[in-house]
């Protein structure tokens, strides 16, 4: 994605003159704006989306930390955190973004700016200070953004609560689950202070996902002329929002079948092989579609922002993947998988019904042998057990793909960073800032780590965790938060490592449920909150805002959203009735991630993997996936030197293609074939056809769509969802495939399916 600035063939950013005096990105003295020498085009980014999408300009004058900036700041962390958590438990998951914050604040920002007293207290000492130091600007709005990121998305450490107090219904206290949050939660600091000279100073390391906010940020502060027969960026935001807004309330309650027409389904309502074929929400979803953002947007992120390249290695990794080997491994009846759902995250019997996991389970949580051989082996349908198969070779495909394509920048960035370093104009205008001594995050880092272990031996009972186990987690995270920070900063997706974990524990520790899902969130979540953690760092590098404060509002907002978020899910788990279980009725509390956070603990921690995939298990044969993913990137390689020439050789990433279907389950086929879609109209057609409309409306109609979204759903759940206001008609039945979850195999006995002679 490397390019020339004489090979970016539209105008990269207007000039800088026309940046003075604008609200917000510049002050009207041209003294204080630090900006590109004449030779702008020849120093801007190597990356042609950042050339075309972020400011090269600066204006240190500008105030950050504001009043306003910390009541809105607080108030976007906690509504998010809240809101986030609250939707999280349904069985249509609803994520609102930091997108919603980041356009709410704006109008409040400015009521602010115009109402608020501009008196300053305590005038010529040194705490001299005033509520209102003048206009609403655009780095206090970023920072106000920074503490919504903290509470957008999940609390992952939250499935450990929610599995042991309704799955497993065994007791754990508040504090203890407290320590857990705010412990996962603050520890990536540490891996993003070590690796933040590679992974955020670097041109190359671009990070796609902050594009969309850098670009909502200009069209919320720029003020631009409306082109001749066109509308300014602000204006197709608005309109876009309205459209999204408006649209989402037929996905969202009146015609929800619009998340997945599985029209496959409806020429054959009584096959189960069509309907295995066509579904899109419990199949392979042939031919299924979602007009609905929510689903193309809620699991791989939005489309519109995703770099082409990445997005044809997701739809090559899934069209293998969902088309080619899971038909052939079920159809063949490899691990006799005709018995079960083609897809499915539930636990099977031999017989191919639910296994009954609390009759397993001692009065000590642990795992009872007897019992277990009395239920028999656990089984798996056909695709969960090749996700944890692609889990196994897209972790070595990680590690062989960062050495090989990367290993070289990674040994000259370690040497260089005791030198003076080439730095492109974003890096240069940052290094004026006082940067964040690394000893800082080395102190956080110590400090969790022996919190964790303390907690774990304190309460053993509860954590079953020993201490060697919180070491061996954080040697893990460390030695993957770089190659997964790479893979992540280049194509906006990012390979788990949950797998690894919980496999690691399950054969050192079996037995031990908490334990293991312990483990994992300390040696996944740890990276992937680093993860996080750098992009928001990126994000702050592309707007200019001074290190110092942003690690201020990283930490204080992660803090904040592990309290609001521990505490709304408690709040869920003590008030509502049988939440999480899907055998209720008539409720839509049914947790679909916790439930596949639950199953795994039940694989890996309480039966272990040795039980499942070692030499007492049916899927011994699932470990050369292993082999095939250190072996998969090493061709790549070798064919990018056998044929130098050729340039989209080298765009092939395996571990994003190996790891295409991670997040399946709980994300669907429709999530999937819906968003390559999008992302290949936006991404391949706009970008290279009209990369003019693409520079000044892709981020921005992203930003747009997940407003709207967002905003319509909370409102359909204040006015009809609290009241339990429901549409039962044939529109709303979301995938109209009733027999797509049945078995296919002879004489097996279902509710619900027939039965095949």
């Amino acid at each position: 994605m490397e390019v020339s600035a004489d090979e970016i063939k539209t105008p990269l950013l207007p000039k800088v003159e026309e940046y003075e005096g604008r609200h917000g990105f510049a002050s009207s003295s041209k003294s204080k704006v630090e900006s590109l020498p004449e030779a702008a085009e020849e120093e801007n980014s190597p990356i042609r989306e950042v050339a075309l999408t972020v400011p090269t300009t600066d204006d240190p004058s500008l105030p950050v930390l504001t009043f306003r900036m910390w009541v809105l700041g607080t108030l976007s962390c906690v509504l998010l955190s809240f809101l986030n958590q609250f939707f999280w438990y349904r069985t249509e998951p609803l994520t609102i973004t930091a997108i919603s914050a980041q356009i709410a604040v704006v109008p409040l920002g400015q009521l602010m700016a115009a109402r608020i007293t501009d008196r300053v207290f305590f005038r010529g000492t040194k705490w001299e200070f005033t509520l209102n130091p003048g206009p609403f600007n655009v780095k206090e709005h970023v920072l106000i953004t920074i503490f919504a990121n903290s509470g957008a998305g999940t609390v992952y450490a939250i499935h450990v609560v929610t599995a042991v107090k309704v799955f497993y219904g065994k007791h754990i206290t508040f504090f203890v689950s407290l320590i857990i949050v705010l412990t996962t939660q603050v520890l990536g600091f540490g891996w993003a202070g070590i690796f933040r000279r590679y992974l955020v100073e670097p041109a190359a390391m671009w990070w796609p996902a902050n594009l969309v906010q850098v670009s909502l940020f200009r069209a919320l502060h720029e003020k631009e002329e409306r082109p001749k027969g066109g509308i300014t960026r602000t204006q197709f935001f608005v309109i876009a929002f309205i459209c999204s807004f408006a649209y989402y309330v037929f996905p969202g309650y009146l015609f929800q079948m619009l998340t997945s027409l599985s029209w496959i389904c409806w020429f054959f309502p009584r096959s189960v092989l069509a309907q295995q074929l066509g579904s899109g929400l419990q199949g392979l979803g042939i031919g299924a579609i979602g007009l609905d953002w929510s689903s193309i947007s809620s699991y791989l992120g939005s489309p519109l922002a995703s770099p082409w390249f990445a997005t044809a290695n997701i739809a090559v990794g899934f069209f293998l993947i969902l088309y080619v080997f899971t038909p052939i491994f079920y159809w063949c009846d490899v691990f006799n998988a005709k018995t079960f759902p083609i897809f499915s995250d539930e636990l099977f019997t031999s017989s191919g019904q639910t296994y009954n996991i609390s009759a397993i389970i001692d009065s000590n949580f642990h795992l009872d042998l007897e019992a277990y051989d009395q239920e028999g082996k656990l089984y798996l349908s056909t695709f969960f057990a090749l996700t944890y198969g692609v889990g196994f070779a897209a972790l070595t495909a990680t590690l062989v793909h960062v050495v090989l394509f990367h290993g070289r920048e990674i040994w000259e960035q370690s040497k260089s960073s005791f030198k003076d370093r080439k730095m492109d104009i974003h890096t240069r205008l940052m290094s004026k800032y006082r940067q964040v001594p690394e000893w800082w995050f080395w102190c956080i880092l110590v400090a969790n780590i022996a919190l964790t272990v303390f907690a774990c031996e304190y309460y053993k009972e509860q954590l079953q965790l020993p201490w060697w186990g919180v070491l061996l987690a954080c040697v893990i995270a460390i030695i993957f938060t770089l190659p997964i920070g790479i893979i992540t900063a280049i194509t906006n997706q990012t390979p788990g490592l949950n797998i690894i974990t919980e496999y690691i524990i399950g054969y050192i520790y079996p037995g031990y449920p908490v334990a293991n899902m312990c483990f994992k969130v300390y040696g996944y979540i740890s990276m992937t909150q680093a993860i996080a953690f750098l992009q928001d760092f990126k994000l702050g590098h592309y707007m200019k805002i001074p290190p110092r404060t942003m690690f201020m509002a990283q930490v204080v907002g992660t803090v904040i959203a592990g309290f609001v978020y521990l505490g709304t899910a408690w709040w869920l788990m003590e008030t509502i009735p049988e939440i999480c279980q899907t055998t209720a009725t008539n409720t839509v509390w049914t947790c679909p991630s916790d439930h596949v956070f639950y199953d795994a603990s039940v694989i890996w921690g309480l039966i272990g993997p040795r039980r499942i995939f070692g030499d007492l298990g049916t899927y011994e044969a699932v470990n050369w996936f292993f082999l095939a993913g250190a072996i998969a990137p090493v061709l790549v390689w070798l064919a990018t030197k056998a044929f130098p020439g050729q340039e989209w050789i080298r765009l092939i990433n395996m571990p994003v293609l190996i790891s295409a279907t991670s997040n399946m389950p709980p994300a669907t086929a429709v999530n999937y074939t819906t968003w390559i879609i999008v992302g290949f109209l936006s991404g391949y057609v706009v970008f290279r056809y009209r990369p003019d409309l693409w520079q000044r409306h892709n981020y921005v109609l992203s930003g747009a769509l997940d407003a709207g979204l967002a905003f319509m759903g909370v409102l359909l759940y204040l006015c009809l969802g609290l009241e339990n206001v429901s549409l039962n008609w044939w529109g709303n039945d979301l995938d109209g495939c009733p027999y797509a979850s049945c078995p296919s195999a002879k004489g097996i006995i279902v509710e619900g399916c027939p039965v095949i002679y």
